[in-house]
């Protein structure tokens, strides 16, 4: 179970980080995410059958996811669509052309072909036992590239890019182009997000059209638990407690699968939880539980006082 829940937080935790740059930094909300992550799947277990190299496989997975999210950024920018819009026709439309990538098939079986994970796997067990191989590859990964958005976002161009979202007037200010400091961020996020698709579709063993139905909930879930653990403005504890927020809906996930019996829970239930859990994250963030006990505690003070 502790294998499963840091390999799956591991691999869905670099889909959050795309998903902490289109909400968090560029106060966008990309719907591209459901669309780019099944992409990324597609591409890689494509590929594989072909034969080509694993880092080629993860190059052009990133560049699909890339591509995505450029088209919405296009349809955003240059046609003046509305960023929720505008996430959710390219999210359509790649519905379609991740079917035309599989070669019209919803699901693509990997079982039967050779996987870096499944090398992995066989390389580690001998040595690691169970699944610790797949488990350090993937933390691995996730370091590397958190390390390097945390030193993107030390560069010029990356402070540029967190100010857009705060503040875009002070972009055109200086003389940039915030539809170029957009396109740039919403392509980073998402191929990010295939990236993850694509890890996703070796360590389950195929790749599915339907992958990324619902992702973009389960990636605000572990972001605002994530933000419940740290509070910071640096942006090294941004990525860090996403990762986190990650690995721990990915730990509640596994108890209500393993558990969730004990009070008549099924999985068709698991939407619904995460509903209620993001509504119970932006309550407690927001002080929402806790205003009326503040209310009360003040008023008591100011009745004493007038006493």
């Amino acid at each position: 179970m502790i294998e499963g829940v840091l390999i799956e937080g591991s691999v869905y935790g670099i889909m959050v980080l795309g998903v902490l740059i289109t909400f968090r930094v560029l106060n966008f909300a990309d719907m591209t995410v459901d669309g780019s992550f099944p992409m990324g799947s597609a591409i890689m277990a494509v590929c594989i059958i072909k034969g080509l190299p694993a880092p080629l496989c993860f190059l052009l997975a990133f560049f699909g996811g890339c591509g995505a999210g450029l088209v919405t950024s296009l349809i955003h920018t240059k046609l003046k669509v509305p960023d929720l819009l505008s996430g959710i026709l390219t999210m359509t439309m790649l519905y379609s052309i991740n079917l035309r990538i599989m070669g019209g098939r919803a699901n693509v079986s990997l079982l039967r072909v050779d996987t870096l994970f499944r090398r992995i796997n066989e390389l580690a067990v001998p040595v690691f036992g169970g699944s610790w191989g797949l488990v350090f590859f993937c933390l691995l990964a996730v370091i590397v590239i958190k390390v390097f958005l945390d030193l993107f976002f030390h560069t010029d161009y990356g402070l540029a890019l967190g100010a857009l979202g705060a503040n875009p007037q002070l972009i055109i200010s200086q003389g940039m182009n915030p539809d170029v400091l957009k396109m740039s961020g919403i392509a980073l996020s998402n191929g990010l997000v295939a990236v993850a698709g694509a890890l996703t579709s070796m360590y389950q063993g195929f790749a599915d059209v339907g992958l990324g139905t619902g992702i973009i909930v389960s990636g605000l879930a572990s972001l605002m638990i994530g933000e419940l653990l740290l509070r910071s403005n640096k942006i090294s504890v941004h990525t860090l407690r996403v990762l986190l927020g990650s690995v721990i809906y990915r730990g509640l996930m596994y108890l209500a699968r393993d558990y969730g019996y004990y009070i008549h829970m099924t999985p068709n239930d698991f939407k619904l939880i995460t509903g209620l859990m993001i509504i119970f994250c932006i309550l407690v963030s927001r002080g929402g539980i806790l205003a009326p006990r503040r209310s009360k505690s003040r008023k008591s003070r100011k009745n004493n006082g007038t006493a």
